[in-house]
């Protein structure tokens, strides 16, 4: 009986987890679960950008939906998991551009989910000239506003907002770099404590 399993999200957790069950398991079906219209992005890699240190954005992922379909997996972009029942082991989704509804049994459930960018709860932070740094889509909006842009601030000193206003400065622009600690790379301090905190430090995210 051919064993299934459902992986929901796919950044890097995402691409490794279907591609390593494929490799040892070739005959499961795997069905990858993810919003948006791209997997596998190095989202370090955004202030390189901003700074015209990466030739070509494709650079920036080192995978893509048809090579997860190449490697035997069923690939749903553009797909939110709305419910998963893990006692009955059923899990529904919808398709975001046709608003359709489906339901998969699953054998085997991988939630690769990643973290989000916390947002204050602050007046005027819905704002469009309020902008967060973390998917592809933040990428290209950034990169597409830097031209025209003479203040820029950045909100979060960690390892990705100290590289973003780094190189922000390197194309003229004012920076103003803001973090609620006294230093920046703050995070970096607390390496050998624990993984997971240096992640919320430095890219200020929240799993």
């Amino acid at each position: 009986m051919t064993t299934t399993v459902a992986v929901v999200g796919c950044t890097h957790a995402g691409v490794f987890a279907a591609n390593s069950i494929l490799r040892e398991h070739p005959d499961w079906q795997v069905h990858v679960f993810e919003r948006n219209e791209t997997v596998s992005f190095l989202s370090c890699g955004i202030a390189l950008w901003v700074g015209g240190h990466v030739s070509d954005p494709k650079k920036m992922f080192y995978s893509s939906p048809q090579a997860l379909e190449q490697a035997g997996a069923t690939v749903h972009m553009h797909t939110d998991v709305t419910d998963v029942d893990v006692a009955a082991k059923t899990l529904e989704f919808r398709d975001l551009q046709t608003g359709d509804t489906q339901t998969l049994p699953y054998d085997k459930l991988v939630v690769t989910t990643g973290s989000r960018p916390i947002v204050p709860p602050l007046p005027g932070i819905d704002s469009k000239r309020v902008q967060l740094c973390k998917n592809w889509d933040d990428a290209v909006q950034i990169k597409e506003r830097a031209h025209d842009l003479k203040n820029v601030i950045v909100i979060g000193a960690g390892y990705i907002g100290a590289e973003l206003a780094e190189q922000f400065s390197t194309r003229g622009t004012q920076v103003t770099l803001i973090d609620a600690a006294d230093r920046v790379l703050i995070g970096l301090d607390y390496f050998d404590a624990s993984i997971n905190r240096i992640g919320a430090y430095v890219i200020g995210s929240r799993a």
